[in-house]
């Protein structure tokens, strides 16, 4: 058997940089090459995984297939690679120190002292070359989370150092680096990238590819500045500029022949990437839409200080671009804190969108803003599409102004309303009692069969999306404690609401939603649509949601 090829990519100057997309797109190009590419993001906390973690802190924690709560590269890479990710490609540093110890408990270091190194970098290169054989991968391509100098992920690097070492020839480091250009100067500075790699060197590393990003491509003088300090050859140092789409970066690498160069340095047999299919998915990004449409999303993590955050549902907004390109019409996202809505203000606040989308959430900050903006929806006959926190919401805004329930509620927020329409799961209780949050949630794929004759139904049915359209069996991804009380199903039924799909296990409720009769769109969902969303395949949900706003 072949032996496997390892790509390290690291992060100079700033985080938030592109890495995650630049190393998908090298997974993509080597991919669409013939390669068996396996991607791996190692990351900095000590959090086990990122189900805990507020999403204005670190983005929206990606959901995956197998019910892993990752760092939303994870989402990336599955959307260039278009392949189901996992708790395989997925490891922290608290995942680490914890596997250390427990070994260090059960005896299986012999006595020794149990030290950084060589225990927590033998840990980590056993992660990756776990993941290369179990993939039978012929190249995994590590993404080091975080940016180089920084203490918490020094011993990635040197896990890094020490394969460079054992593996000669089998081991490529590529450094994705910000080169700035300040207004008042008017021309890029590489000094800061210069700096950065100074500090690969200082921990034994030497880059084999720098990858610049830049609001414009490099000239060659800024080439020829990188060869000089940073010990490199002009070919070898990268353009990455800002672009229209990041669709386009796999095009603009293999431009600039990074495809083949990585191949040749790693002794890999040269072949093309065959990636037309992307290439036309650019230019349709690109093409002028039929029309533009507004979508109102009323959410409760867009703000970190001063400043607005994307990163916090940026699952949620790759699933709209998806399905906008899609439909062809170009979309106007606009954010609405959900505290600031309330009856008196709603109508001001969220006026006559096209759409109105209630996303993810927890606890009771800014909910009352969402309910009143589920009935607001409903009442002025806007498509609305609520996503598992959404759906709940509407579900509590429907019990308490169409079947009169004015006290009605989630007990996530109330728990002693005296209608809990929605309510906690029973297998969730004894989680809850003793403080287990992390990993304990209804999480993963979980499948449902969906009612015919339903938005649902007909939405999954255009698409070709079902696993069985004889018995209408779904499958979506989940992330939630909470559950419709089926103790009141008819209550809603009998009103106008329509359950049209239930899980397979537990006969839970899936989807809930209005007859076309009564609203062009309106429908609610548990289960999480926006994580399965690809670009090449948009999720039929919100395809028919954008078609209902168009």
């Amino acid at each position: 058997m072949p032996l496997t090829k390892y790509i390290f990519v690291s992060g100079g100057v700033i985080s938030g940089i592109g890495k995650g997309t630049t190393t998908a797109s090298i997974a993509f190009l080597l991919k669409s090459a013939g390669f068996t590419v396996a991607p791996l993001k190692f990351e900095n906390y000590l959090n086990l995984d990122a189900g805990t973690i507020n999403p204005i802190e670190h983005g929206d924690p990606f959901l995956c297939q197998d019910g892993t709560e990752a760092d939303m590269d994870i989402g990336t890479y599955e959307k260039f690679l278009d392949e189901d990710m996992g708790r395989d490609n997925f490891v922290t540093m608290g995942q680490i120190y914890k596997e250390v110890i427990e070994r260090e408990r059960r005896f299986e270091y012999k006595g020794e002292d149990v030290e950084a190194i060589p225990h927590i970098t033998d840990e980590i290169i056993a992660r990756i070359e776990e993941l290369g054989k179990k993939k039978k991968a012929d190249i995994v391509i590590i993404e080091l989370g975080g940016t180089a100098g920084e203490y918490q992920n020094v011993f990635y690097y040197e896990a890094s150092r020490i394969m460079t070492l054992k593996k000669p020839g089998d081991v490529l480091h590529i450094h994705v680096s910000y080169v700035p250009t300040p207004p008042h100067l008017g021309e890029p500075k590489t000094k800061p990238t210069q700096l950065s790699v100074r500090t690969l060197n200082s921990m034994g590393i030497q880059p084999d590819f720098i990858i610049a990003r830049s609001e414009k491509y490099l000239d060659a003088r800024r080439r020829n500045r990188f060869a000089l300090f940073c010990n490199m050859h002009p070919e070898d140092i990268i353009s990455n500029p800002d672009l229209p789409t990041v669709y386009e970066i796999p095009s603009m690498l293999v431009k600039q022949g990074l495809d083949q160069k990585i191949l040749a340095k790693l002794a890999l047999p040269k072949r093309t990437p065959k990636i037309s299919q992307w290439e036309n998915l650019s230019n349709r990004i690109k093409e002028k839409k039929e029309k533009q449409i507004e979508i109102a999303i009323i959410g409760k993590y867009f703000g970190t200080g001063d400043y607005q955050l994307r990163d916090s549902y940026a699952a949620l907004f790759d699933a709209i671009d998806h399905a906008g390109w899609k439909v062809n019409v170009s979309i106007k996202t606009r954010w609405v804190d959900a505290e600031k809505v309330t009856k008196e203000t709603v109508n001001s606040i969220i006026g006559n969108p096209d759409g109105i989308i209630v996303p993810i959430g927890w606890g009771e900050r800014g909910a009352e803003g969402m309910i009143e903006a589920a009935g607001y929806a409903r009442k002025k006959k806007i498509p609305y599409l609520g996503l598992c926190y959404g759906m709940q919401l509407a579900v509590v805004a429907f019990a308490r102004e169409v079947l009169g329930w004015k006290s009605a509620n989630t007990t996530e927020n109330d728990a002693k309303t005296a209608y809990p329409v929605i309510h906690l799961m029973p297998a969730q209780k004894a989680h809850m009692e003793r403080r287990a949050y992390g990993g304990t949630m209804r999480l993963g794929a979980w499948e449902a069969i969906v009612k015919p004759n339903t938005i649902a139904y007909e939405a999954y049915e255009r698409t070709g999306a079902f696993i069985d359209k004889k018995r209408g069996l779904t499958s979506e991804r989940h992330r939630h404690r909470y559950e419709f009380n089926s103790d009141y199903a008819l209550d809603f039924e009998k009103n106008g609401l329509i359950i049209s799909a239930h899980s397979t296990v537990e006969n839970l409720v899936e989807i809930i939603e209005l007859s076309k009769k009564d609203h062009p769109f309106y429908l609610g969902t548990q289960g999480h649509p926006e994580y399965k969303s690809r670009p090449l395949r948009p999720h039929p949900i919100f395809v028919a949601f954008l078609q209902a706003c168009a």
